[in-house]
Order: C-alpha cells, then sequence, then structure tokens
C-alpha cells in the first residue's frame, strides 16, 4: 500500500447506501465460525456505531437474496470492515459465504445501520451479555473501547456451547489481561462430551452465575444478543429483579418467521379474505413504474407495490436493515421502523416500503 492510497483528498466516508466492496480476507475463527474482512476499491473511512449492522446484497443459484450481519470489527480500524459468520445446518447463506466467498470476491452491501450500538447510549458501567455468534456486535463495542481507551467499567459475560466453540477466545482473553475496568466471563454449556478441559462456568447462564460474575448488575447498561431463547431468558431474569429495561439493549434483526407472516397476510389480502372497503381504499402510485393501486388503511407501501408485481428489494421486513428505501415524491405515511433510516434520509424524502404506511394517497418514486 503506497501513502497515495491515504491521500485525504480521495478518501471517502462510509454513508448508509449501496456500495460495493472486495473480501480481503478469511479468518477460520473456530470449526464452524468464519471472519470475513472488505474493503473498497478506492479507500472509504468505514465510520460507523460499534454494533451497527451491514446487509448483503447477493446471488445464490440464480437467486437474488439480502442477508443483514453485524459488524464485527471496529471504526477504531477504519479502512476495512469484517463480519463474523456462523455456518448454520441448512443455512442457504451462511452456507453458501462459508464455500464460496473468497479473498477477491466483490460484491455490494447496504449500509451501515442499526439503533443497537454503544454509542447511543453512553454508560461508565456496562454489562454485556451474548449468546454463540450473538457475540459480534458486543466484540465490536468491546474492540472499540479498547482501541479508544474509553473510561468504562465493562462486565462481559460470553456463553458458548463447548470450549472450542468460544468465538474470538485469544483476542478477548488477551484484550481483558491488559486493562483492570474490563473483566471477562465465560460459560460453557457442554464440556465434557468432547473430553475437553474447562476450569469455567459450566451449563447455562443462571442468576446465581450472573451475581457472582457481576453482584451490581442492576446498577448497569445492559447490551445483549444470542439466540432468541437466550434473549428472554435474561430478559426474564432482569425483570424479575426489577430492572429498569429502558437500559437494557438488543439485537433482534433478521426474523424470518415475521417475514413469513407478512406475506401470508399480504397473499391472503391479495386473494379476497375479506371484502375490502372501497371508500377507505388509499391509491399508491408508483411514478417511475406508471403504474398504482389502491389498498386499505393499515397495508403497506411494500404490500402495495407487491399487488403490482413490483419487486422493491426487502431483507428484514421489519425498518431496520434498510433495503427497502424508496422516496417518497408527494403524501404522507406512518413510518415505525427500527433504525433501518437516518434523520437526514427522512428529511431528504426517503421512506422504507416495508414499515410505511399511507396516510392518503401518495406517490412513490418506484
Amino acid at each position: 500500500m503506497t501513502m497515495n492510497f491515504l491521500n485525504p483528498v480521495t478518501t471517502q466516508t462510509w454513508t448508509n447506501g449501496r456500495h460495493l466492496v472486495r473480501c480481503v480476507k478469511v479468518i477460520q475463527e473456530t470449526w464452524d465460525v468464519r471472519t470475513f474482512c472488505f474493503m473498497a476499491e478506492q479507500p472509504v473511512l468505514y465510520f460507523f456505531k460499534p454494533g451497527q449492522f451491514v446487509t448483503l446484497e447477493l446471488e445464490i443459484d440464480g437467486e437474488p437474496i439480502m442477508r443483514s450481519y453485524t459488524i464485527s470489527s471496529s471504526p477504531s480500524v477504519p479502512y476495512s470492515f469484517s463480519i463474523t459468520v456462523k455456518r448454520v445446518p441448512g443455512g442457504k447463506v451462511s452456507n453458501w459465504l462459508h464455500d464460496n466467498l473468497k479473498s477477491g470476491d466483490e460484491l455490494a452491501v447496504h449500509g451501515p445501520v442499526g439503533n443497537f450500538n454503544a454509542i447511543d447510549y453512553p454508560a461508565e458501567k456496562i454489562l454485556m451479555l451474548s449468546g454463540g455468534v450473538g457475540i459480534t456486535p458486543l466484540m465490536s463495542m468491546v474492540r472499540w473501547y479498547f482501541d479508544t481507551n474509553a473510561a468504562v467499567n465493562i462486565e462481559f459475560v460470553h456463553s458458548a456451547r463447548t470450549p472450542k466453540d468460544i468465538i474470538y477466545h485469544r483476542e478477548l482473553e488477551h484484550i481483558f489481561s491488559r486493562i483492570p475496568e474490563f473483566k471477562l466471563h465465560i460459560v460453557c454449556e457442554r464440556s465434557d462430551e468432547m473430553g475437553e478441559a474447562w476450569a469455567g462456568y459450566r451449563g447455562y447462564l443462571t442468576q446465581q452465575m450472573l451475581e457472582l460474575m457481576a453482584p451490581d448488575f442492576l446498577e448497569r447498561e445492559i447490551f445483549c444478543c444470542g439466540p432468541t431463547p437466550y434473549m428472554n431468558a435474561v430478559k426474564h431474569l432482569l425483570k424479575d429483579n426489577g430492572f429498569d429495561m429502558s437500559r437494557y439493549h438488543e439485537e433482534s434483526f433478521g426474523a424470518t418467521p415475521l417475514d413469513v407472516k407478512e406475506e401470508a397476510l399480504e397473499l391472503a389480502e391479495i386473494a379476497g379474505a375479506e371484502e375490502p372497503d372501497l371508500a377507505e381504499a388509499l391509491e399508491v402510485e408508483f411514478s417511475a413504474s406508471g403504474k398504482s393501486v389502491r389498498i386499505q388503511p393499515g397495508e403497506t407501501v411494500h404490500a402495495a407495490a407487491a399487488k403490482l408485481g413490483l419487486h422493491i428489494p426487502k431483507a428484514c421486513g421489519m425498518g431496520i436493515c434498510g433495503t427497502c428505501r424508496v422516496p417518497l415524491a408527494s403524501g404522507q405515511v406512518d413510518m415505525e421502523h427500527n433504525g433501518g433510516i437516518t434523520d437526514e434520509d427522512i428529511a431528504e424524502g426517503y421512506i422504507l416500503s416495508c414499515c410505511s404506511k399511507p396516510l392518503g394517497n401518495v406517490v412513490v418514486e418506484f
């Protein structure tokens, strides 16, 4: 790399949108987890809030697929970013990435977005709780705090299946060995099945364990990420102890079952499960396509497009990933998003079609 590569005149800053990137490195973290590192052809400063995510734009077996992944690296290493992916049995995207994505491959990403991050919820005392590959956004936060010499007190509790499933194990031990205010606790569900030695906590995370690790957990800002049953168990534990849940934050994007339910409801509406009230119908016009359709109050712009056979790209269906962003030319919508669009984008007239419900007749530039 020459110094010209870092010329501030030609260096761009990352903003929410579609970007072409190239995979520059693949790291085998554990037997079924890999980290994929990306850079741009022209230098880009990848500034984002630790904990945010990107959406990959892929083509698998001729089918376009969008899938969101947390950024596991820190913006303190600004000229590249990484995602960490666990191979899931039967997982179409995770298996494709493990089997096909290699150094030198180019793809498009959308983002960065996400309300789950360390910047928007500053605190002097933090408890991080992660299960499995849910460690990725918390690792981004820890790397950020470590690299910036942040004055924070962190209790980090990670649950893994077995010792060989602990992601970033060596790096975690390195980071937490150097700062007295950072304390690491690892719980392994099973350690005897593979004949592996383990001297730490065993089983599932319990209140008794948590009280030993972080006796003051009720006084901390809590960030949690992991499988849904894990996060539900954590929330149940906290609520039972009277924790102020406004100080609890979790990552929960990519809920496929919700996507399936929404599509089933849309199909039921199209099939005429109920007789529509034409008097209340709203008109949605797609100016670039020259098409329009009347929908019932409460239906989304994305549902309107689907009725016309128009495909607005969508990944999460929950207003998180930002993939379905489109310009609103006229009219008003009720948009209940989850961080997938910035205030600047909204000011410029953009909406997320998956979670925007027209309040009257609207015109969308698509």
